[in-house]
């Protein structure tokens, strides 16, 4: 791809989909003007970018809009190449995309489950939400997939503050003091509360 000249990222401060975008782009090393979006007062400029879905994150480069989190992800990956969020080798590429999309049609959805439920429901369904993050994802390193941080750290990092609503809603540890690492984060980078 030809120089990229402007970046810009459409977001709602607390979405973790907005959030895993900015923490790709800054492992990436790119500079982008952050835009935060009224989600109950969509702009005008805003609905063009992204019509069909109308909905944060949304990606501009160079005036091109590009939608939907994951798309962006690879988008971000083939374009800025440096450093890679994916492995090489296909095999290793697949299990980590696998595990990606495990992420959000499973573990995202049980959270949401989580905090729109109590009782029994909702210990069920933080039953399942600790072990699909403490048992299904893999660890081989210091970062989920080795010995630097890769795609699924920047998406497991982006939704870390899930985690911490779910430990306070129903008082349960999600991350084992040893996993923790993969999740740390704070607040205040470019003004709109996430940093990797």
């Amino acid at each position: 791809m030809a120089e990229v000249k402007e970046v810009k990222l459409y977001g709602a401060w607390g979405s973790g989909y907005c959030a895993l975008v900015h923490h790709a782009l800054k492992l990436k090393g790119v500079s982008y003007e952050y835009i935060e979006e009224d989600l109950q007062n969509k702009s005008e400029i805003f609905i063009k970018l992204n019509p069909v879905h109308k909905k944060v994150p949304v990606l501009v480069v160079d005036g091109k809009p590009i939608a939907e989190s994951l798309v962006i992800l690879e988008f971000i990956e083939e374009t800025w190449k440096e450093p890679p969020l994916l492995p090489e080798d296909p095999y290793k590429k697949a299990k980590v995309r696998f595990f990606a999309d495990f992420i959000y049609q499973k573990i995202m959805p049980t959270s949401h489950a989580i905090i729109l439920s109590d009782g029994e429901a909702q210990m069920k369904a933080t039953k399942e939400f600790i072990g699909g993050i403490q048992k299904d994802l893999p660890s081989n390193g210091p970062f989920i997939n080795g010995e630097k941080p890769g795609l699924l750290d920047v998406i497991v990092g982006a939704f870390s503050a899930a985690f911490r609503v779910v430990e306070d809603l129903v008082g349960v540890e999600v991350m084992d003091k040893e996993s923790e690492s993969f999740f740390q984060g704070s607040r205040g980078d470019q003004g709109h509360g996430y940093s990797l």
